[in-house]
């Protein structure tokens, strides 16, 4: 006899109630749903992030929401494998996060004045230092991309006063960073390089570069991202006009390519 899922709800917490019911039932009654836990979600639920990402980036709300919609479901899908073993269930996951939420903001639930979004983050990581981390690096998950990674170490940096005191010694610490690479890894010059050297002095340039970024408001990641898909519009632009007349990329000189390029930065 087929089960009858619940009926749409109309308030928060009864949508919320409705999809515990939901993932109760499929946790006992879907064979595909029976059979996965906490390691075999994990991939999903990365992959699920990158979608609401690229969901978040192209500016499209509805599938902002069906995105937000399939991680919401992941979250109970792990609370509910940690309940049968008796590990956590969804009330403390929902209870820990208020918790949290609460003793890291003071300046709401308590008497502590702050004047601006920086007394904020510094209280925040005062406050985990105190919850009984060890560093205030100690936050930030080592398989995060080295990208992401470093924005957030040096968002955490400044969060207890550790950073420059203006953009103008950020910008002379990234020509400093590019003059030391220049002088590792000169163009001009074919002699063979200090490969590893070399790649030191680029990885101290970038993040000299986040850093920068950081300081006017620029979120790197994000950054990146619009100009890789700038590229492939331009690129797959390029492609179609190649095959329009014919022509294999492979085969047309670079004089020839930049033509349809310089018409896909028009379109």
């Amino acid at each position: 006899m087929p089960i009858t899922a619940p009926i749409t709800a109309h308030t928060p917490s009864g949508a919320f109630e409705r999809l515990l019911t939901i993932m109760d039932d499929l946790r006992i009654n879907c064979p595909w749903d029976k059979k996965q836990t906490l390691e075999s979600l994990r991939h999903l639920t990365i992959e699920e992030t990158y979608e609401l990402s690229d969901a978040i980036l192209s500016g499209d709300m509805d599938e902002v929401r069906k995105e937000l919609g399939d991680i919401m479901l992941h979250l109970v899908f792990y609370s509910r494998i940690a309940s049968e073993t008796d590990s956590f269930n969804i009330t403390g996951v929902l209870n820990g996060i208020c918790d949290k939420l609460i003793n890291r903001h003071p300046h709401i639930y308590s008497d502590t004045q702050v004047n601006n979004e920086e007394d904020v983050k510094r209280n925040w990581e005062q406050i985990k230092l105190k919850e009984g981390n060890k560093s205030v690096l100690g936050g930030v998950p080592a398989s995060l991309p080295a990208l992401v990674k470093a924005s957030r170490i040096q968002e955490k940096a400044r969060g207890v006063g550790f950073d420059w005191d203006n953009k103008d010694q950020v910008w002379a610490k990234v020509e400093e960073e590019l003059q030391e690479f220049k002088d590792e890894f000169n163009v001009a010059n074919e002699s063979t390089i200090d490969h590893e050297k070399a790649e030191g002095e680029f990885g101290d340039l970038l993040f000299s570069l986040i850093n920068y970024a950081r300081f006017i408001g620029i979120n790197p990641e994000d950054a990146l991202e619009k100009t890789n898909r700038k590229f492939i519009k331009r690129f797959q632009y390029l492609e179609s006009k190649a095959k329009e007349q014919g022509k294999q990329l492979q085969d047309m000189n670079l004089a020839e390519m930049d033509v349809f390029w310089e018409e896909a930065k028009k379109v």
